[in-house]
Formats: C-alpha cells, sequence, structure tokens
C-alpha cells in the first residue's frame, strides 16, 4: 500500500461519471475502478475516502452499455453539490445526447463549476457540442479525430496523444486511455506514488505518460469525402515514391493550395504529416508481420533511412522501430 498524503480531501471529493444508453462499459467502469481502488487504499490505512462516486445517466435505473451488460446509475437530478470531477464516457449512445438542449444545458451547468472536465473516448464529442473543446488542445480515440476536427473546427485536435490535459480539461483516447486518464488525476490529486500503486494493484502496465502515442496510427476512415478517401489508397500503394504536396494535390485534381486548406480541415491534419502517419502505420505493419531489416522496411516505406524512420516513429508513437517490434512482433 503507498504512504497517502497526510491531507486528504474532506469531505470527499465528488466524481461524476456521465454513463447513457449505448455507453462503452470500460469508459465508465475503467476510470471507477481507479477511483474506488484509491478509496481502498485510504481505507486500509484507516484515512478518509478520497472519493465519492457518483455514477450518473439520463434517466435512473440500469443502463444497457454497447456490450450488452447493464450497469446502474442515478439520475442526473441527483447531483445536488458542487461537482470537483466530471468525466464523460464514450461508446455509440453519445451521438443522440449532443442533439439534445437539456443535456447541453445540464453538462454546461456542471462543468462551469467543476475544478476540471474530463472526456474518455468519444465523449469529447459531447463536450464540444457544449463548447468546452473550443480554443483546447484535445484528443479523442484515433478513428474518430479527423470527425472531431471538422465537427469543431475551434478546437485544436491532437490524434497522438493517449491523454491530454489543457487547462483544466481532461481528453483521452479510446477505451483504455480512460485508465490512463484516471491514474494521471488520482497522481495529480493523491501523489505520483499512489498513481503507480494503483497501476500494480490492477495488474496494469506502469502508468503510461499523456502524451505516449496511440499505437494504432495511420488515418481515420476519409469517407467524408471520396477524393481523400481515394488519396489515401492512392498514397498507400506509392509509399516510397517522393509526395509533395503538388503531386497530392495532382492526384486529388485541385490546385495545390486549395489542396493543402481543404485536406486540413476535412482531415484534420496537414498533407505532409497525414503522409508520414501512413509511412508509419505501414512500418508498422511490416515490423508486426515480417522480420525484414530495419533499412529494407525504411526505404519500401518511403523513409530513406532508418534514422528517419526512427525519428517518424518517436514522433508518433513514442517509440521506436525495434522497441515496437520486440512488443509486437508476431515472428518472435
Amino acid at each position: 500500500m503507498p504512504n497517502l498524503p497526510k491531507i486528504l480531501p474532506n469531505p470527499p471529493r465528488p466524481i461524476v461519471l456521465l454513463a447513457f444508453p449505448g455507453v462503452q462499459l470500460l469508459d465508465i467502469a475503467g476510470p471507477l475502478q481507479v477511483f474506488a481502488t484509491a478509496n481502498d487504499f485510504a481505507a486500509a490505512e484507516g484515512c478518509p475516502l478520497p472519493y465519492a462516486l457518483h455514477p450518473v445517466a439520463p434517466r435512473a435505473g440500469p443502463v444497457a452499455t454497447s456490450s450488452g451488460l447493464a450497469l446502474m446509475a442515478a439520475a442526473l437530478a441527483s447531483v445536488t453539490a458542487p461537482v470537483d470531477t466530471l468525466i464523460v464516457a464514450g461508446g455509440p449512445g453519445v451521438y443522440p445526447l449532443t442533439a439534445q438542449p437539456a443535456m447541453r444545458a445540464w453538462l454546461g451547468a456542471q462543468a462551469a463549476g467543476a475544478r476540471r472536465v474530463a472526456s474518455v473516448c468519444t465523449g469529447a464529442f459531447l463536450l464540444g457540442a457544449c463548447g468546452l473543446l473550443d480554443g483546447r488542445r484535445v484528443v479523442t480515440h484515433w478513428s474518430r479525430c479527423a470527425d472531431l476536427a471538422a465537427r469543431f473546427p475551434a478546437a485544436r485536435v491532437d490524434p497522438a496523444p493517449i491523454f491530454i490535459h489543457d487547462r483544466g480539461l481532461w481528453t483521452s483516447a479510446g477505451i483504455t486511455a480512460g485508465i490512463d486518464l484516471a491514474l494521471a488525476l488520482v497522481g495529480a490529486d493523491l501523489g505520483p506514488a499512489t498513481a503507480r500503486a494503483i497501476a500494480r494493484h490492477l495488474v496494469m502496465f506502469p502508468q503510461r505518460p499523456g502524451d505516449q502515442a496511440q499505437f494504432a496510427t495511420g488515418l481515420p476512415d476519409a469517407g467524408i469525402d471520396e477524393r481523400f478517401a481515394a488519396l489515401h489508397d492512392w498514397i498507400g500503394r506509392h509509399l516510397a515514391d517522393d509526395l509533395p504536396v503538388a503531386t497530392l494535390a495532382r492526384e486529388a485534381g485541385m490546385s495545390a493550395r486549395s489542396f493543402a486548406r481543404l485536406y486540413r480541415a476535412r482531415c484534420g491534419l496537414t498533407p505532409a504529416r497525414a503522409v508520414e502517419r501512413l509511412r508509419v502505420a505501414a512500418a508498422q505493419q511490416w515490423l508486426a508481420d515480417t522480420s525484414a531489416p530495419l533499412k529494407r522496411i525504411a526505404r519500401q516505406c518511403g523513409f530513406g533511412s532508418v534514422e528517419t524512420m526512427r525519428q517518424s516513429f518517436l514522433r508518433h508513437l513514442a517509440s521506436t522501430p525495434q522497441a515496437y517490434r520486440e512488443r509486437f512482433s508476431a515472428t518472435t
């Protein structure tokens, strides 16, 4: 057990987790267990509990998650005291909520009085519908980052990290990244030693820093614009070629200036960064599925050199190609 701080919050800090029909189960259960384990540690040491946990939903009672398993939650109206930490989970059911004025009003009112606000995975879309992402650096699941950037252009969507903290707003990538986010929140409250002890107790990897990349890179489905979906397929077949913006624009049937502007608006990143991410994604597959030497992989994926590939991996994955192979290779 960790040595908890001598001064713990009294009364406990209220942690409100928003669930809804179609919520992703682990988006609620993962963070909830982190805070509950912090309470378990405090109880074992005879300390006041640091957290009061309040899962809530639009209606009280069983809430059907996207996996079919139901969880119990109180009604929104049960939240009567100021909230310390407000966490919005993700899942397919979040999108209908973004169009509900009553939900946006409730969330906006709670967020205004909260010490910090957080989202797990696609919960960021509901925060965006309330204007809470404007001017902030944020993240969501890698497959939805482009959509988030397109729907909320005032947000600064960074598709790489597993979680981001920007001035009291915390957003995280998909599913298990919500556990990393919750550990970071506990670490901020009770110290990093407590967060590490919780990670060990939950039999997790040591707490990952927020700037560690989502290992699934590549690009999300570009169905928002058929030209760009076709362009991504074409890039995938020409990764070893030189791919300046002029070449990409010509392939998309646009002027270079219009292409660069529209591509960033629709896909949430520059064309050059998109090419780099596609090259990293291709190299990931080579590293996982083959025993080809790094020099060959770098050449086939268009990096030119092993060192250039290494720098791209560090930038996008916070990992080297060799470390990625050791962790994910199916040939070792």
